[in-house]
């Protein structure tokens, strides 16, 4: 008899996503292309993550360079890299242990980057001082996020823990929160008003939790996931009266900064705009503050790193912090080097620079060029509902479906958006993510996409979704 007869109950309640069913369809699909069956196309889109590598973003030559020059440090004396690459490798190493990127830095991760983290983080908010000692480097900021959760839920408790989360976001987050043993609170963003956060929502969300657990923490993805929204100030400090009012922890995930493109939108941190606000909140709302390497420009999903910085803590709670994220002996190390170098890119009169600005700005008016052009597309299909993207990296489009999709999707045993998504894979060989796992106002569906990749590969992409979309249409109208 299996000693794992008793799985752990909160393990139970982890359903399986969509998603991971159909990522193993679309590699039996790749399999069946590379052993010469023949489709109606040639290969798989695969763009239902945010991973832009895999969705053919081509990495930042000064990221690789200095990585590469790190991992094989004969690399240094080459000529065939640019002398800033080569002293900034040769200074990256002087820092680690042995000078090798095969050692274990400090828990929290290595003192030199941590204190640049701070220095950036104080050039990015205006000047407001930021601490290394409230900074904490990890394998990716969802570990963070759960590892910040572990100081605040109460597993024994009862009621048990409570977080407000929106809908829509990651499936991850909710999964986290479960895990632990707390309850997933939503709270819905505004659709019709381009996705945003009302504080009148997170009002009825707070009551509705009465009875059921008890909420310590709210949950804002700034900018939104899938979502695309962008916080203005106003919406930033109704959330912080609102936190403050209610004794809530405030949990911000800031992972998509960098990729801010609404002509009207501008990224400002909810660390910034709490300081601004002064007294009383500046110095009692409790704020965790999530970055990472893995999105934005840099998109190095697969060098696992991040960082949390944490506002407002008691110094007892931060030795309990310590502790926690003193379980894992440190993050990546070349994880690290990646998010130093996204920290602190080269500057303008190095001769990485010119490559450097080439590259970013390419990537940047590619977004740019992809969000239009996927908007205007999706919005002009039947069916199909796109409210404005100002950041991310993400389209989050809602979808009219015909009864009968429904019912079909109902006989399948799949939600309806699964029901479209698997379709679109088998029949067209693009694989994106049903809205489902994000969560949706009951009553409502939509897909996710990934906006982050070559123009030709969207526009692919677009041209195959249009003529699936208008069959698909006709096979159930």
């Amino acid at each position: 008899m299996s000693v794992l007869k008793e799985i752990n109950p909160n393990v139970k309640n982890i359903k399986q996503l969509a998603s991971v069913v159909l990522a193993r369809e679309a590699s039996q699909i790749s399999e069946e292309l590379r052993e010469g069956v023949r489709k109606p196309y040639e290969e798989v889109i695969d763009v239902s993550s945010g991973d832009p590598h895999r969705a053919g973003v081509k990495p930042l030559s000064f990221v690789r360079q200095v990585l590469a020059a790190c991992a094989y440090p004969q690399l240094i004396d080459s000529a065939r890299l640019p002398v800033d690459v080569r002293q900034r490798a040769q200074k990256l190493l002087g820092e680690c242990v042995g000078g090798s990127v095969g050692s274990y830095t400090s828990s929290e991760g290595s003192p030199q980057i941590v204190r640049r983290i701070s220095e950036f983080i104080t050039r990015r908010d205006g000047g407001i001082p930021s601490s290394p000692e409230n900074i904490y480097i990890s394998p990716g900021s969802e570990w963070s996020f759960m590892s910040t959760l572990r100081l605040l839920v109460n597993s024994e408790g009862s009621p048990r823990t409570g977080v407000l989360t929106p809908v829509p976001c990651q499936s991850t987050t909710n999964m986290t929160i479960t895990l632990l043993g707390a309850v997933v609170v939503p709270y819905h963003l505004n659709e019709e008003r381009g996705w945003a956060l009302q504080v009148e929502e997170l009002h009825r969300a707070l009551e509705s939790a009465k009875g059921a657990c008890n909420p310590v923490a709210l949950y804002v993805i700034n900018p939104g996931y899938p979502s695309g929204h962008v916080q203005s100030r106003k919406s930033m400090q109704e959330v912080i009266r609102f936190v403050s009012e209610k004794r809530l922890f405030l949990l911000a995930d800031e992972v998509y900064q960098d990729c801010v493109y609404g002509e009207k939108s501008e990224f400002l941190s909810y660390r910034r705009v709490l300081s601004e606000m002064g007294p009383p909140f500046s110095d009692t709302v409790e704020l965790a503050s999530f970055h990472s390497a893995s999105q934005g420009f840099l998109g190095e999903c697969g060098l696992r790193c991040g960082y949390v910085e944490l506002v407002n803590l008691d110094p007892g709670v931060m030795e309990y912090i310590y502790k926690v994220f003193s379980i894992d002996s440190s993050a990546p190390v070349l994880g690290q080097i990646a998010l130093d170098l996204m920290m602190n890119p080269p500057q303008p009169g190095d001769p990485s620079y010119p490559l450097y600005k080439e590259e970013t700005e390419n990537i940047r008016s590619t977004l740019v060029q992809n969000v239009k052009r996927a908007v205007e597309v999706v919005n002009s299909l039947p069916g199909f509902c796109c409210q404005p993207v100002e950041g991310g990296a993400f389209l989050f489009p809602r979808l009219y479906f015909p009864p009968k999709a429904i019912q079909k999707a109902k006989e399948a045993g799949v939600q309806p958006d699964t029901f479209y998504c698997a379709r679109l894979l088998e029949q067209a060989g693009v694989l994106i993510s049903p809205g489902c796992e994000n969560g949706q106002k009951e009553g409502t569906h939509h897909i996710r996409f990934c906006i982050m990749t070559s123009e030709k590969t969207m526009e692919e992409l677009l041209r195959r979704l249009t003529c699936f979309h208008s069959q698909f249409m006709k096979d159930f109208s």
